[in-house]
């Protein structure tokens, strides 16, 4: 099984992308760049060849991804989020060694026009609301929105908001703080 392209999307044919992998309209693909398998990129997704996206993401529309993200499984990213890769861009200064990686790590989601800000990682099913900008290090199961974001709460890895029992309610999986962070209970 290989991966489907809309007529329109166009994807270099020294990019990977995994099997059952779907790319829709308008989507650009460039050299190098690394897509797992079982991706769904929507309408008008731009991914360059310094990226890797691990398997089952989703990618909605009207988002690009530049040179040095890397995308862990199962993430989700909403329409219009923004990805940067460069804290102080310049166009008449060349800043291509400049570039700062961000790590998006397993299970995360990241809501609608949501920034993120390059330099930083997001760590494993962290939630991201919609129109946050990410300007520092996210941990795991953090709930963030604001403009800086800042965390509101906790997710489980179901990505259901978590009351003070820290019980999961669609799961039953139960967590525990350890300092600030949160960990599964075991």
């Amino acid at each position: 099984m290989s991966f489907v392209a809309h007529p329109t999307a166009e994807v270099s044919p020294d990019a990977t992308v995994g099997a059952g992998t779907r790319l829709w309209q308008h989507c650009i693909v460039l050299k190098g760049a690394r897509i797992g398998r079982d991706c769904k990129l929507a309408h008008n997704v731009f991914v360059e060849g310094g990226v890797w996206i691990g398997d089952r993401v989703v990618i909605k529309d009207n988002v690009c991804l530049y040179d040095g993200l890397e995308i862990a499984d199962d993430v989700f990213i909403g329409p219009n989020a923004v990805f940067t890769n460069v804290r102080n861009p310049r166009a008449h200064v060349p800043r291509k060694n400049a570039f700062e990686p961000t790590r998006v790590g397993r299970g995360v989601t990241i809501g609608a026009n949501a920034t993120i800000v390059c330099g930083h990682a997001i760590a494993d099913f962290a939630m991201i609301g919609a129109g946050a900008v990410v300007t520092k290090n996210v941990p795991a199961f953090a709930l963030m929105a604001g403009n800086p974001a800042r965390r509101i709460g906790w997710v489980s890895a179901a990505g259901e908001i978590l009351k003070e029992d820290l019980v999961c309610p669609r799961s039953g999986e139960r967590y525990r703080l350890d300092g600030d962070a949160l960990v599964p209970a075991t």
